[in-house]
């Protein structure tokens, strides 16, 4: 049963982490959140929406996906929100929350325009500054039921430099194993494990002032990490986040969900935890029904999306347990969207030609077979009736969602800044 008293939403959000961390079986070691894992729900089948920040984070407090939002690039080069988007900090706060933001948000110039009754600025948006606010506002017991957003900039790129040995850092399997390589995810490593260790002070804080049983405690990511292959691509590693929930009653006992979800699926079931009727707008469904064991799954397939990052590189694709279908539609001559950051890594992509191979209009990956999605199976004629479904069921998305790249180039808003896809090098 449901307590009378409303729960506490304690959300701590990082930029660029996908699911490296130790709770999700790689080699990083991250002590307190793979105990947060071990005491409530980790799903380890969960995507973000869109492989970028402004679009995915956009999602996760709408339910809605960017070209429904209107968050189809990034708010700091002039992409925005749709005015009387539903957010679920502003409807949190309209039922009574005390919401607070502490830290990055990537949604808005304005974060009050979220719905955020009150914004904790430190100096910088590393989670070095951010936590020691986090920690005094929770030391002087606040006013309930309250919705905190705790955003840390880390494991966003510039990585601090490792200068240590190699021979024990796991590599990822869709780069080539190479030190530069290693070492590049040997700096990711530094970032992942101070994010571990304020995530610890600040679960240790709220058990100190006995709020640990009223409050649910969320660790989620924007999209995947800032490496070749990975952001800015609608490739799994691009796609790929990191959900973590801890409370009482149905979130706890280190479950794992394996159902296929979306962070568009966040925000319906916060509203739906705490009793608050989940707008018709949200496209999202509450995961309710999934973590108490009512239901094994809430959706046969998922939608992921790119509009603008850097350039105008518009992608769709439609994602199933077994397979994934991409669209491209503008020709690209890079396989490998060079949008990402730069770092080693993406010097060992160039070198190698990873940013000069054609991109084919149309990819079909058989996930089981090629999880690295490497063999593109469109003009396999065994998967010919599969291309079909999945192109169908696509269009079939599009249409019901009014995409405006159905009629073409999608124009970026007036002022924005946007890199020429024809001037944009690796």
């Amino acid at each position: 049963m449901r307590k009378e008293k409303k729960l506490n939403i304690l959300v701590i959000i990082t930029h660029d982490t996908g699911r490296h961390l130790g709770c999700y079986d790689r080699k990083v070691e991250t002590p307190n959140l793979n105990r947060l894992a071990d005491k409530g729900v980790l799903f380890t089948n969960f995507f973000c929406t869109a492989p970028q920040c402004s679009p995915s984070r956009a999602s996760l407090l709408t339910g809605r996906y960017p070209h429904s939002h209107g968050l189809i690039g990034l708010t700091h080069r002039g992409f925005r929100l749709n005015m009387n988007e539903p957010l679920l900090p502003a409807l949190l706060a309209d039922a009574g929350y005390s919401t607070y933001l502490f830290g990055f948000q990537h949604e808005s110039p304005d974060p009050y325009s979220l719905g955020y009754q009150k914004v904790f600025k430190a100096k910088s948006n590393s989670c070095l500054d951010v936590t020691p606010l986090v920690l005094d506002f929770l030391s002087k017991k606040p006013e309930r039921p309250f919705f905190m957003m705790i955003g840390f900039s880390e494991t966003h790129r510039p990585f601090p430099e490792y200068e240590g040995a190699v021979d024990n850092i796991e590599g990822f399997p869709y780069l080539p194993d190479v030190e530069e390589i290693r070492r590049d995810i040997a700096s990711l490593n530094i970032l992942v494990r101070r994010v571990d260790e304020k995530v610890g002070e600040i679960l240790r804080a709220v058990e100190e002032i006995g709020l640990r049983d009223d409050t649910l405690i969320v660790f989620t990511t924007d999209h995947g990490v800032a490496f070749p292959g990975a952001k800015a691509t609608l490739f799994d590693p691009g796609i790929e986040i990191s959900m973590l929930m801890s409370g009482p009653d149905e979130f706890k006992g280190g479950k794992r969900i394996n159902s296929l979800l979306s962070n568009l699926d966040f925000a319906p079931t916060i509203l739906d935890l705490c009793d608050i009727p989940i707008p018709a707008e949200m496209q999202g469904k509450s995961m309710l029904p999934i973590i108490r064991g009512e239901l094994d799954k809430l959706h046969d397939w998922i939608f992921i999306e790119q509009t603008y990052h850097a350039a105008y590189d518009p992608m769709r694709g439609v994602r199933t347990e077994r397979f994934k279908y991409i669209r491209s539609f503008e020709k690209r001559p890079f396989w490998f969207p060079p949008n990402v950051d730069g770092g080693p890594s993406k010097e060992v992509a160039r070198k190698l030609g990873y940013f000069n191979r054609p991109r084919p209009s149309e990819m079909l990956f058989d996930l089981q077979a090629d999880p690295v999605e490497r063999r593109n199976l469109v003009d396999d004629p065994d998967y010919s009736d599969m291309l079909e479904k999945m192109r169908s069921i696509l269009e079939d998305w599009m249409r019901s969602t009014a995409d405006p790249l159905l009629k073409g180039y999608v124009p970026p808003p007036p002022g924005a800044m946007v890199t020429p896809p024809d001037s944009y090098t690796p």
